[in-house]
């Protein structure tokens, strides 16, 4: 792909998630008018809302699965991994902030990826418990839960709080509470 491309193509996926998390009803030439490129560029990649929102669904998966990668959630110390998570999944939430239940009720790709995702969550999670960083009383899910809620959370009602700060204060509400 040509680099104008890709950064037309950037530009489409980035700017159709913030106005399609905003107004799912957002139409296709409100979204290239936003991302700056003519309607037919828009129309010549993705057929409808419906595929560009699948588009927009996948690269933030992309995303996701490039973070867990990259923090070795399986094998690096526990405090190092979830700190190292949080502070680079803020940045992808803040990026591509649609709904991700919502993908998982319009896309059953999506939707099995999303899980593959929150399995290797729960697994990291569990392993916390394990080493003792996070309670092994908790409800299943629970952790994961809690986690995902305070990383949103961070990601859109604090956006001002750069990645690092945000995750130290995310870990430590999740290690500690705020009591």
């Amino acid at each position: 792909m040509r680099a104008d491309a890709a950064r037309n193509l950037d530009a489409v996926l980035q700017t159709g998630a913030r106005l399609l998390a905003r107004d799912p009803a957002t139409t296709m030439a409100a979204i290239a008018a936003e991302a700056g490129v003519d309607r037919r560029t828009v129309y010549r990649r993705f057929a409808s809302r419906e595929a560009l929102l699948s588009a927009v669904y996948a690269a933030k998966l992309d995303a996701a699965e490039v973070v867990m990668d990259a923090v070795r959630l399986e094998k690096a110390p526990v405090a190092i991994a979830l700190h190292g998570y949080v502070e680079s999944i803020i940045p992808v939430s803040r990026r591509w902030p649609v709904d991700i239940r919502r993908m998982m009720q319009e896309d059953p790709e999506a939707e099995q990826r999303a899980e593959a995702l929150r399995e290797r969550l729960e697994a990291f999670l569990r392993r916390a418990a394990d080493e003792g960083l996070v309670r092994r009383d908790l409800p299943p899910g629970w952790a994961t839960a809690l986690l995902s809620n305070l990383v949103d959370t961070m990601a859109h009602v604090f956006v001002d709080i750069e990645p690092g700060p945000a995750a130290d204060l995310v870990v430590a509400s999740l290690l500690h509470g705020v009591g």
